[in-house]
């Protein structure tokens, strides 16, 4: 298995921990009869660390398809490449670090990381359309 595989491979158990995490939280907050119901009467919101995983559960389902996308471009492709290495690296590395970040409510640092797992993926992209790099 390529690398980069491996780090696509890695953040699909990186969101099952999103998701466990997130939805823990939750039930904690609401209770596990709330969890295990349809979930038809209104909530309100949820409150800081829930709510702060919620979110960020939220933000790596928006960028993971996106990276899975790219891995899978490079590898049908054949481009897999020290460049894509570097990108799938800095995108997996940089999402496990975002998580306690955005839990714990870091502002500056957070953005910065999300910054980190975006270039990533533009590596990864890259190394699709420039595998001579």
């Amino acid at each position: 298995m390529s690398f980069e595989l491996a780090m696509l491979a890695a953040s699909c158990v990186l969101c099952f921990v999103h998701i466990v995490l997130a939805s823990h939280a939750a039930s904690l907050q609401r209770g596990y009869r709330w969890t295990a119901s349809a979930r038809d009467v209104e909530t309100p919101p949820l409150t800081v660390i829930p709510g702060r995983l919620e979110r960020a559960l939220r933000n790596f389902v928006e960028t993971f398809p996106v990276f899975a996308a790219a891995v899978f471009l490079v590898h049908v492709l054949g481009r897999e490449t020290a460049l894509s290495e570097w990108g799938s690296g800095l995108y997996f590395s940089a999402r496990v670090i975002y998580l306690p970040l955005y839990a714990f409510g870091v502002p500056l640092l957070r953005s910065l990381v999300w910054n980190v797992a975006f270039t990533g993926i533009a590596l990864v992209l890259l190394a699709s359309v420039w595998p001579d790099l």
